[in-house]
């Protein structure tokens, strides 16, 4: 049998340490005979050394486009915008197959290459549960950033650059500390709380201190006869966890936030499911993605009303990126292992068929 080549590309997207493969992970892989090219980033969380440590061949920064066409390319986050032709295989989360902004041109750019995608936020198991997902340190690392924006609020203050930590100790003590020692008192509402992004955003509200009491759990049940909810107001911080794959009343409007008026208690809405192109997008209070750098954006109230502060930053488990991306990377080996019988194997077929799917509903938008 032919060995199975892999390349690792580096991130692009600024501020996004994680990463696809870990040392762990590629040691791994190249134990059952894969050999691996990891170009080199001082971006990512893992350094260059970690890798060459196991036996993958260091390659340059963003060289992948040279690469031969018959290597997959392994990434994360989407590529840089460009009307390239794509000839390689890429696995990695593209953001397309919902009609987000820029969708067609996306897919269009295989097409023309002649290149496959395989859309990580879609690799699915028999049962049709997704293979891997950071859906975990993205609720928790959300959940967070909610707590931190709501102690600067407190302070009269705007929240700052966020930073990746070096694991989550060091997350829960900073959050505890801003919040003067323990968030008693603090109330939040998830929802999606079942999933594991809203695990996540539980299990941090947890660790910091709020009350069990105080930690409202909604998940489909609560959510079924539709928004808007007022209950969303009478919390300090909102967390969206849901999984969109269809239209949905909206959960709260800005209209329903005016009407509250000075009697509203949230101050904090973190939509960690960040759908913020998409034309479903259940919290049509905003319009654009946040940052690490500035990573609130006020929503318009005018000056009698108190502040409402929106997160909506598209890579959060970045900021816990070793842990969550060991935690991935680790989800994800059972299907790399059966990247050799690619052809065959049910979890990379369903994720071919599934791109031409969307691929030919691209051509068409384009008129290729």
């Amino acid at each position: 049998m032919s060995t199975q080549r892999l390349w690792l590309r580096c991130e692009k997207k600024e501020f996004e340490r994680r990463s696809a493969l870990t040392p762990t992970t590629a040691k791994k892989l190249i134990d059952v005979g894969f050999q691996i090219s990891v170009e080199r980033d001082e971006q990512r969380i893992f350094d260059n050394a970690e890798f060459e440590a196991v036996g993958c061949t260091l390659v340059d920064n963003n060289s992948w486009p040279n690469a031969p066409t018959d290597v997959p390319i392994i990434g994360l986050k989407e590529l840089p915008v460009s009307e390239d032709p794509l000839p390689h295989t890429h696995i990695q989360f593209a953001h397309c197959y919902k009609r987000q902004a820029g969708w067609s041109s996306v897919l269009a750019r295989f097409y023309k290459g002649g290149g496959t995608l395989y859309d990580l936020e879609f690799l699915t198991d028999a049962t049709g549960r997704r293979v891997a997902a950071f859906g975990y340190h993205a609720g928790f690392a959300g959940a967070a950033a909610g707590a931190l924006a709501l102690a600067a609020q407190r302070s009269g203050k705007k929240l700052g650059g966020l930073d990746p930590y070096e694991n989550e100790t060091a997350m829960i003590e900073d959050v505890k500390n801003v919040l003067g020692g323990s968030a008693n008192g603090v109330k939040a509402l998830v929802i999606g709380a079942l999933g594991r992004c809203g695990r996540g955003a539980v299990d941090l509200f947890r660790k910091i201190g709020v009350a069990e009491n105080d930690i409202l759990k909604w998940d489909m049940a609560e959510t079924a006869k539709g928004g808007p909810f007022p209950e969303i107001l009478d919390v300090d911080i909102f967390v969206n966890c849901i999984y969109l794959s269809s239209s949905i009343p909206p959960f709260m409007t800005k209209d329903q936030i005016m009407a509250a008026g000075k009697a509203r208690r949230l101050s904090v809405v973190v939509d960690v499911s960040c759908d913020t192109t998409n034309p479903f997008n259940p919290i049509p209070i905003y319009s654009i993605n946040t940052t690490f750098p500035e990573p609130t954006v006020p929503l318009d109230l005018g000056d009698d009303l108190p502040l409402l502060s929106v997160i909506s930053i598209d890579h959060l488990p970045t900021l816990l990126p070793r842990e969550a991306s060991e935690q991935f990377s680790n989800d994800l080996l059972p299907s790399l292992l059966q990247l050799p019988q690619r052809s065959t194997a049910k979890v990379w077929t369903d994720a071919e068929k599934l791109f031409n799917e969307k691929q030919r509903e691209a051509v068409e938008a384009e008129g290729l």
